[in-house]
């Protein structure tokens, strides 16, 4: 027996950027009711073949095929009409207009009199209970949590009949929890007819979600596995080309406080959003911070790079007050940052490689306020060569690296400043196994040369793999510190959610 036409098929699909082929003759199908995990290091060409296949690209060479028949090359309207939708990483929503208004936005015009916003809202209702997506047609967009907003984008795809649904790393803004609901209603959406293709970098993800995987290096499909039939360590080898193992800490004895917080305390929004906060962290230390996205973790990072200011209690950094810090004193003082949001905050993405390299340090590059190009193209080149980031040269547009070689970008334009107190805010987010490796391996390093480092992380097992002591942080209150081995899940579970051992030994719920 012949298995039935496939629902999708990408057949030789080639594309290239200049000199970087970003797909080599890439074929792929798709089977009604499949998940289909897509898989491979950060720069394999995962994002390009799915820009091809929901026209915003058009390929080289090759062809889509969606039900049989070709896909008209590079026009997304197209793509929509044959049933394919997509949810981008980077959410594609207005704030200001409600749920309603961003989902038929595009099919319909949003003041024709021709929109029956009652019939409108009534299907978006019926999608949501049908597909288990709950969410208020009425409500504004920018009211929303991050995986409300998730959900507002996948019914803006079936309000338009998708059957054939594509997410670019639908987790990476999601906490676990979210995570796991999320994968849960996909499954649901496979069983009833839909066909889902995901990108992910999350091996656990892949094994928990997936029918079967196909592997891309280097642009090109290497491995394709039943997902029954594969383990996690096969898929982390097909993705890099060689046994990938993440870097264990060892232990060592911690030096004096590098950066202490006493009764820490900043307004936000009519509230606290942090309150009354304590924490120290020592020379050659890591101090992980664990919880619950928007409890807090977001204002911390602000403050410890001089973005916001507290309104009670004290910060220091080797003994000096920095409650009152500017990001450009932070810098020179010797505090290094990670942010959270490498495209927002960490890089400008049309500027160069090089321009990126030292834009925190202009001043040691330049003379009589003009910057030496050759001294800071050289500083890029040692930068690229040191910490192997991929795809780049000096010249290189930034907003054309993969997000693990901007982050090993931002990495080590602080690392090689040799930085005393690193702040490393959600600094594996969106990355593969083996940058993952690279950037805890630097992360130690720095820490066995001395620096104080606050990891801010929402992935537990990355918190407890590289962290001495961990501390949780729940409405903008922090537990006391506990050493990373004490740190199972259970213990770490009750205190994100709120439940800790206070100073005098009497367990406090926040």
């Amino acid at each position: 027996m012949t298995d039935p036409l496939p629902v999708l098929e990408l057949d030789g699909i080639t594309k290239r950027f200049g000199a970087l082929t970003a797909n080599d003759d890439v074929s792929l199908s798709l089977q009604k009711g499949e998940v289909l995990a897509l898989l491979g290091e950060n720069g394999a060409g995962k994002t390009t073949l799915m820009n091809i296949l929901f026209g915003h690209y058009a390929a080289d060479a090759g062809e889509v095929r969606v039900a049989g028949k070709p896909l008209p090359a590079g026009t997304p309207r197209a793509a929509i009409a044959a049933g394919v939708g997509m949810v981008h990483q980077h959410f594609t929503l207005a704030g200001n207009l409600t749920v309603l208004e961003n989902i038929v936005i595009g099919a319909q015009p949003l003041w024709s009199t021709s929109l029956n916003r009652d019939a409108a809202a009534a299907r978006i209702r019926d999608l949501s209970a049908t597909f288990g997506l709950p969410v208020d047609p009425d409500a504004r967009v920018g009211d929303l949590s991050v995986g409300e907003r998730q959900r507002v984008e996948i019914l803006k795809a079936l309000y338009r009949d998708a059957r054939i649904l594509i997410l670019d790393e639908p987790t990476a803004v999601l906490a676990r929890p979210e995570a796991e609901q999320l994968f849960r209603i996909l499954r649901g959406m496979a069983q009833g007819g839909l066909s889902i293709i995901f990108i992910s970098h999350k091996l656990h993800e892949v094994m928990g979600a997936s029918d079967r995987v196909v592997v891309l290096r280097g642009g090109k499909v290497v491995a394709e596995r039943r997902t029954a039939e594969t383990n996690p360590a096969e898929l982390a080898e097909l993705m890099v080309g060689r046994a990938v193992a993440r870097p264990k800490r060892q232990a060592h004895e911690a030096g004096p406080p590098v950066v202490v917080a006493r009764g820490l305390s900043v307004s936000h929004g009519g509230g606290m959003a942090l309150d009354h906060v304590d924490f120290d962290v020592r020379e050659g230390e890591i101090l992980g911070i664990v919880g619950v996205s928007g409890n807090g973790q977001a204002m911390l990072g602000r403050v410890l790079s001089g973005l916001a200011r507290p309104v009670g209690g004290t910060i220091t950094f080797q003994g000096r007050d920095i409650g009152r810090l500017t990001p450009r004193q932070a810098v020179r003082m010797g505090i290094g940052r990670i942010p959270e949001d490498r495209h927002a905050e960490g890089v400008v993405g049309d500027l160069a490689v090089w321009e990126n390299a030292v834009l925190e340090r202009l001043d040691e590059v330049s003379r009589w306020g003009f910057v030496r190009r050759a001294a800071a193209k050289e500083r890029a080149a040692a930068l690229i060569r040191r910490f192997d980031i991929r795809g780049a040269g000096p010249e290189t547009r930034t907003r054309l690296l993969s997000g693990g070689n901007m982050q090993k970008l931002i990495l080590g334009r602080n690392l090689a400043a040799g930085p005393r107190f690193l702040l490393a805010n959600q600094p594996t987010r969106g990355l593969d196994e083996g940058a993952i490796a690279a950037v805890h391996s630097e992360l130690l390093q720095a820490r066995a040369e001395g620096a104080a480092i606050l990891l801010i992380s929402e992935d537990l097992d990355e918190a407890v793999g590289l962290s001495d002591r961990l501390q949780a942080i729940v409405k903008g209150r922090l537990s006391e510190p506990i050493p990373a081995e004490e740190a199972d899940a259970r213990k770490l579970g009750l205190m994100m959610a709120g439940v800790w051992a206070a100073p005098q030994g009497v367990s406090h719920a926040v």
